[in-house]
């Protein structure tokens, strides 16, 4: 069976050039019009485009032309349209947040990877944090804190020495950045439909941010985070260089 492609690249030459090679080799349609959309680039570019994408509800091969690329799937320009068949799909969910500024205006937005709150200052910030409704921590001095996805898992989150989440496990990762106070929390593992609230204390001296995936929100006083069970969009990848497979090996690289 034919399929339909829309070549969407990063501005790197690498990215460029492959999507002018694809063209080329199988023409190309509007991503409104198209079977599959091919993101050429790197994670960063992926993140983008899952959002860039949400509401075309068409699935996503990557394809990577970036750095790290551990959301794509290697490039190669031949038998595009068998690896297509092949590919194994994968439904993600994102995080909604729902940010709180001090002056009183809210914005919302979604995460695949990570929401991270973040000091702004050389002050240490102040956090609250409640899991459905209960205060669980009443305050944690910190550099900041984040609440990670599965797929997310291996970002941001591993780099805070967070834990690596099998992508099937249904469990949100709450991991803090540089926690001063209590010195010895190491986080907390949470199902996936819990709802997560962070209170800023003190946020006017000591000023936090918010990030959902790329999108900041500075001088914030409430965060409020949930999964969003109405979005879903589809990954796909090579049989054998599934996301599975690759957040299982990042648990044994030494």
């Amino acid at each position: 069976m034919s399929k339909t492609f829309a070549f969407i690249a990063s501005n790197t030459t690498d990215a460029q050039d492959a999507k002018e090679q694809l063209t080329e080799r199988y023409g190309a349609c509007d991503p409104k019009n198209a079977d599959v959309l091919i993101a050429l680039g790197g994670d960063g570019f992926m993140l983008q485009t899952l959002h860039d994408a949400r509401d075309l509800g068409k699935p996503i091969f990557g394809m990577n032309r970036g750095t790290v690329g551990f959301l794509m799937n290697s490039y190669r320009p031949d038998d595009l349209l068998q690896r297509i068949e092949k590919a194994e799909a994968l439904s993600l969910r994102p995080l909604r947040m729902t940010a709180t500024r001090i002056d009183g205006r809210s914005v919302s937005c979604l995460a695949y990877n990570e929401v991270s709150l973040l000091r702004e200052t050389r002050q240490a910030a102040k956090i609250r944090i409640s899991i459905d409704g209960k205060i669980r921590l009443e305050e944690l001095v910190c550099d900041g804190v984040l609440l990670a996805t599965p797929a997310g898992s291996t970002a941001y989150n591993l780099s805070a020495h967070g834990p690596i989440l099998p992508l099937d496990s249904k469990i949100l990762a709450l991991t803090p950045i540089s926690a001063f106070r209590p010195r010895r929390w190491r986080g907390a593992l949470l199902p996936e439909d819990s709802k997560v609230c962070f209170d800023i204390l003190n946020g006017e001296k000591r000023p936090v941010s918010a990030v959902a995936d790329q999108r900041e929100v500075r001088d914030i006083k409430k965060v409020e985070i949930e999964q969003d069970k109405n979005i879903s969009i589809t990954l796909l990848f090579d049989p054998e260089h599934s996301l599975a497979e690759r957040i299982l090996l990042e648990q044994f690289i030494a």
